[in-house]
């Protein structure tokens, strides 16, 4: 099956979010949603998720699912807010719970805060399957830019979050806790070994330099053949070698401080206090 799948990108965290829908029917899924973020105010705003609710509500979606690639660093999740105006379960990968007990201890989070994974409806391990409507999905377990990075493959196509991006820009960073350039490589094999038609369709685009569009599909063929870091059948070694080196010389995420407090929470604040403010933490020195 090839299913409708509709684009939206925020050109604040440059992350692209899809509404996925069966070829035949009405039942949709949402990858990758987010939660406007105003880190100077501390304030949030539902104008992007907004946009995707009004997209959803105008072609008679159901949707069954709210479907996150990894505990993202660079932008908050709007799955929470989806789902009440939306309906749809929340599912993410089952190593969730890696990356909970890490940053658990990273913002002090004390006990109450939950490490399994509970918080999501739905935790997939690699061979899992599910349903929108008719349309199956399966999943592959793509770790090394985080432990839980997943990826999506829907019919035809297949939703890779941060492990890929455009073939003229490369692959996702391996720095973080838990990432691994070497675990990373031979995730990003799994999506090779697709079918060269596979359309892929990538978490985020910086606009590679000597391209003047924003874009976010292609296809295995094209990773195959194109992509600037592991095209070519490149070498593990001589990835690693890259991958690291590049790696070094990035600046950390604006907004993975928020980010990473939120989204472990599968896109929830931390608990008010007893007069119903909520607080994100600062951890010095921390990351």
């Amino acid at each position: 099956m090839q299913p409708k799948v509709h684009a939206f990108f925020d050109d604040v965290t440059n992350t692209v979010s899809y509404v996925v829908q069966e070829p035949h029917g009405r039942a949709a899924a949402i990858v990758d949603c987010v939660l406007d973020y105003d880190q100077a105010s501390g304030r949030t705003d539902t104008k992007s998720a907004d946009k995707i609710a009004k997209y959803v509500r105008a072609e008679g979606l159901n949707v069954e699912w709210i479907l996150e690639s990894h505990v993202h660093a660079d932008h908050l999740s709007a799955a929470p807010y989806l789902q009440e105006q939306l309906g749809g379960k929340i599912g993410i990968g089952a190593n969730i719970t890696v990356v909970q007990d890490t940053f658990g201890k990273v913002f002090n989070e004390g006990t109450r805060f939950q490490r399994d994974g509970s918080q999501f409806d739905a935790l997939f391990r690699e061979g899992d399957s599910f349903h929108i409507g008719q349309m199956r999905g399966d999943v592959l377990s793509t770790p090394g830019h985080t432990p839980a990075c997943m990826t999506f493959v829907i019919g035809d196509s297949a939703f890779v979050g941060d492990t890929l991006f455009m073939p003229d820009f490369g692959t996702a960073r391996c720095d973080f806790p838990g990432g691994s350039s070497e675990t990373l490589y031979n995730s990003i094999q799994k999506i090779l070994a697709l079918p060269d038609d596979t359309r892929i369709f990538v978490g985020h685009d910086y606009k590679a330099p000597g391209r003047n569009e924003f874009a976010w599909e292609t296809t295995v063929g094209e990773q195959k053949a194109l992509n600037i870091h592991v095209g070519q059948g490149r070498e593990v070694e001589d990835f690693v070698e890259m991958r690291d080196a590049r790696d070094a010389s990035l600046s950390v995420p604006r907004l993975i401080l928020p980010s990473l407090q939120v989204n472990m929470r599968a896109g929830n604040m931390p608990e008010p206090d007893d007069q119903g403010n909520v607080f994100l933490k600062i951890p010095v020195n921390g990351i």
